[in-house]
């Protein structure tokens, strides 16, 4: 899931090398991941009106679902 994240967010941003993903929790049921990304490219990870950041977490509930456990994204 961390990988899958880490590809779409430096496909969207101009400083691929600034782009920084953390598992805040990792517990059985649970799964937080923090993303960082430069602060001239907070907005394309974003979107226009936050579609993008919420297709991320689209995915995320997917894959989540799919492994059984409730996951999260922070975007920092």
């Amino acid at each position: 899931m961390r990988k899958l994240i880490e590809y779409i967010a430096q496909s969207l941003v101009d400083d691929p090398s600034a782009v920084q993903v953390r598992e805040i929790r990792n517990d059985r049921n649970a799964l937080v991941l923090e993303l960082h990304v430069g602060a001239d490219d907070f907005g394309k990870v974003i979107g226009r009106q936050g579609r993008v950041a919420k297709a991320m977490r689209t995915l995320m509930r997917a894959g989540g679902t799919r492994e059984g456990r409730h996951t999260s994204l922070e975007i920092q």
